[in-house]
């Protein structure tokens, strides 16, 4: 790890070189007085937090931590976020970590400040390969080259990826892979900084042969995919329609792409659904694939409201039953705030077989290792009442889902801790398995549009 301080100071010294103004830093006394904050939002807020984590190795972890900082030097608030983050493997939930107040505004005042961020957009492996998924900049490969990272500044590849993997927050090693394959350039600038240019070596990549020498690349000014198509409603919602003969007319397979249901306009979602429902039926669809393999959550009404009036058959609910922590009083339950409360789900949902648009084909619901929250509960509906077969790759995230989050600033450093403040059980209440589990098993990076034809074999 010595190299990576080297590499790190060299940033700092560059940028002051270059005339930016010094980031505050915070005391041992500062960081340790935010460690008790974080310490206490874990034990506070979530209503189970053995859901996730072993409370004695996270007492452990603390501890350890402490003792740690007694006797560091101030440190910047990225800096003490790398202290801190350490955690949230640990902690293994999506929902339960500490971050940045706003990580998405900080890269959009980062590059409109003149920064600039690392120059590719990268698939990381559970084994911790780095493999260039699209170029941003290059005057030596293809734009979408794909390509083994041997190298960056001289640090080796895995030991970026396990420096970074140290960081991120999630459910299990798959999904952190996953998550951080979707915001590396973020992760990368907040351990290892943003240079304006990047020694790179790579391994062989199929034709192209990438010998393992140097080569430069300057830093992306480019705002990166994952924040670009957050705000472009048809890159988050689009349909797909699958011919089955080479005529590429007759179309009896659709996909349903839902990316996010976090949209922040739900009817545009319901319109776009409805429409979408209404071309199932005009062009005779027999099967419907509807892909969440993109889609880490957001508000259940979009896809309760969007989706199962045209595919659900029988009454049915999204949990069998809930443990929350008290956040609103409520004096005819006798909840006070803070309590932890078991209950059964008792809101339940009926079909509605006479909707005009009723699909009444096949239906799968495809996962992968980044499906997470809202997108989860709608693949355990699905599975666990019969509405459809989940199709994908599994053993990344809980089918028990936690959810509800609160956050706590934390009074030094202005980094937040997120915290969960429920827990749902799947509909069907079974315990096992623990992990989301498909019903047919799909490579995260295989083709839906191929997905029927195996069907047939």
């Amino acid at each position: 790890m010595r190299r990576l301080g080297i590499f790190v100071l060299f940033v700092v010294w560059t940028a002051a070189a270059h005339g930016a103004l010094p980031e505050p830093t915070f005391t041992a006394a500062q960081l340790r007085a935010d460690l008790q904050e974080i310490d206490k939002a874990l034990h506070e807020m979530p209503a189970d937090l053995s859901h996730s984590v072993d409370e004695r190795d996270l007492a452990r972890a603390i501890r350890e931590l402490d003792v740690k900082l007694e006797n560091t030097p101030p440190l910047t608030r990225d800096e003490a976020w790398r202290e801190f983050a350490a955690l949230n493997p640990l902690l293994a939930d999506g929902h339960l970590f500490i971050g940045f107040v706003d990580w998405r505004a900080d890269v959009r005042a980062h590059l409109a400040n003149g920064g600039s961020l690392f120059p590719f957009e990268v698939d990381v492996s559970p084994g911790c390969g780095l493999n260039v998924r699209r170029i941003l900049y290059s005057s030596y490969l293809p734009p979408r080259a794909h390509a083994d990272i041997r190298a960056v500044n001289g640090i080796p590849s895995g030991e970026i990826c396990e420096t970074l993997m140290a960081r991120v927050h999630g459910d299990t090693r798959a999904f952190r892979a996953d998550l951080l394959s979707r915001r590396f350039w973020f992760f990368y600038w907040k351990v290892f900084g943003a240079p304006n240019a990047y020694a790179i070596s790579f391994k062989s990549a199929g034709a192209i042969q990438l010998d393992g020498s140097l080569q430069s690349f300057i830093g992306s000014t480019s705002l990166p995919e994952l924040l670009a198509g957050e705000q472009e409603f048809r890159r988050q919602f689009d349909v797909e329609f699958v011919a089955d003969d080479s005529s590429g007319k007759n179309a009896s397979t659709a996909i349903l792409h839902l990316r996010t249901f976090a949209w922040p306009n739900k009817d545009e979602v319901l319109a776009f659904t409805k429409q979408a429902f209404e071309s199932f039926k005009r062009q005779h669809i027999e099967k419907l694939i509807i892909d969440l393999r993109d889609n880490g959550g957001g508000n259940d009404d979009q896809w309760i409201e969007g989706v199962m009036p045209y595919v659900a058959t029988k009454r049915w609910r999204t949990a069998s039953s809930f443990r929350k922590r008290v956040v609103t009083p409520d004096a005819a339950k006798g909840e006070k705030v803070g309590d932890v409360v078991d209950g059964q789900m008792e809101t339940w949902f009926e079909p509605q077989p006479e909707n005009p648009l009723h699909f009444g084909g096949e239906v799968y619901v495809a996962v992968g290792p980044g499906t997470y929250s809202s997108a989860v509960v709608m693949a355990t509906v699905f599975q666990d009442f019969g509405f459809g077969k989940v199709i994908g790759s599994g053993n990344s995230v809980r089918a028990n889902q936690s959810g509800g989050t609160r956050r706590t600033t934390l009074t030094n450093t202005g980094l937040i801790v997120v915290t969960p403040r429920f827990v749902l059980k799947r509909p069907s209440g079974a315990a096992q398995p623990a992990f989301l589990s498909p019903d047919i098993a799909l490579a995260p990076d295989a083709s839906l549009a191929e997905f029927p034809a195996t069907l047939q074999k």
